[in-house]
């Protein structure tokens, strides 16, 4: 059971990474500053910072599809909060604060 679980976790894991890697593909204008050999290193820190500050609201729809709300909603918290330097622009740092609060904090507190 835990070799088919293992295996399992493996196989969700990889598929994860082929769709990021073609999301980042897609937006490769919005990474100019990684080389077309190292796309497929970005982070999802790297990957969630660069869309929810330079992309557009579909590209953040579709990031929402790929990661989860839930998650990308602690991939924002974990680079902002308790920090003293942060990479998102203040208006960008704002409205997300207040989107995620209200959708993914309001319903996992009440």
């Amino acid at each position: 059971m835990l070799m088919k679980l293992g295996i399992c976790s493996v196989f969700l894991y990889i598929c994860l990474m082929e769709k990021m890697i073609g999301y980042i593909e897609k937006r490769k204008d919005l990474f100019w500053s990684v080389g077309a050999t190292q796309r497929h290193k970005i982070s999802e820190t790297l990957l969630v910072e660069t869309i929810l500050n330079y992309g557009t609201l579909e590209d953040v729809r579709e990031l929402i599809d790929l990661l989860g709300l839930h998650h990308t909603a602690d991939i924002f918290y974990n680079a902002t909060e308790n920090r003293s330097r942060k990479n998102y622009f203040p208006e960008v740092e704002n409205y997300f604060k207040l989107y995620f609060d209200r959708h993914v904090r309001q319903h996992t507190i009440g």
